[in-house]
């Protein structure tokens, strides 16, 4: 066999092992097609371009339901919360994250509609009137997925947390399932919902443990009650980023926040 044909051959058999992983890979993402080529150039560039730390392995289940609540300050932040959040489970199973999100940029052409579409993510209206969106974001908490909740609603400026609409905590307690509480510091910006997409930043995710909310499971859905266990998740959605919830005082009950140490603060690798 001449060194150009070894050459070929080694070359063929690579391209194959490629296309194998590929395979393999989209397998795995059993979300559709869209949301594997999202996963597999985010995979490569985010990284690179906003130096993402963390400050341990991502909590997200890889096969039950789960809650992620999260600061917004970018067009990017789901982008963020998604790409890695992988790891953590023992299948290192990827999948997508529901987010809930304006309907006026689900719909919208170009990069931003095409990425909330490949997500998975749930259109909701402004006005805050259509049930819709709670029905689908319980019907998929039913089946076992993952729904993101930006509480603040729009992105917003700054690192303090921002007033809370209450139907998180609706969410919450009618789907009894897990809430976790992540913090970004340091998102992407730009003049325009793509520009972030394309500008470099230094950015740090802070994973918060599961809040335990069992033991408002029981009580009636009151407008307090809602509003209690929106403050509490908050503040400790607060407590990640170092800053403060500006939509309520701090809970009485110190006890419930969630105990921050030093080493939880830093971010690593």
């Amino acid at each position: 066999m001449s060194a150009e044909t070894a050459g070929v051959l080694a070359l063929v058999i690579y391209l194959l092992m490629l296309l194998a992983v590929v395979v393999y890979q989209a397998v795995k993402l059993p979300d559709g097609w869209r949301a594997w080529i999202l996963f597999a150039i985010t995979r490569v560039y985010a990284p690179g371009l906003w130096k993402i730390k963390r400050n341990q392995r991502c909590p997200f289940p890889g096969d039950s339901a789960g809650i992620i609540i999260a600061n917004h300050r970018s067009p990017a932040d789901p982008i963020i919360l998604w790409y890695n959040s992988h790891l953590g489970n023992p299948q290192k199973k990827m999948r997508c994250i529901s987010f809930l999100m304006a309907r006026e940029y689900y719909e919208r052409p170009g990069l931003v509609g095409w990425i909330s579409r490949a997500m998975h993510s749930i259109p909701v209206e402004r006005n805050g009137k259509d049930v819709a969106p709670v029905r689908e974001a319980l019907r998929k908490l039913k089946q076992g997925d993952l729904i993101g909740v930006f509480p603040e609603g729009g992105i917003q400026e700054g690192r303090s947390i921002k007033h809370a609409n209450s139907g998180i905590a609706f969410l919450a307690l009618r789907s009894q399932a897990p809430v976790y509480p992540v913090y970004i510091n340091n998102s992407p910006g730009g003049k325009n919902m793509v520009e972030p997409f394309y500008s470099p930043a230094e950015t740090s995710i802070t994973y918060g443990e599961p809040i335990d909310l069992s033991a408002y499971y029981d009580l009636k859905h009151t407008k307090e009650i809602l509003e209690e266990v929106t403050t509490l998740m908050m503040w400790k959605l607060a407590e990640l980023g170092d800053t403060e919830y500006l939509g309520a005082p701090r809970p009485d009950e110190q006890a419930g926040l969630i105990p921050m140490s030093e080493d939880h603060r830093r971010t690593a690798n």
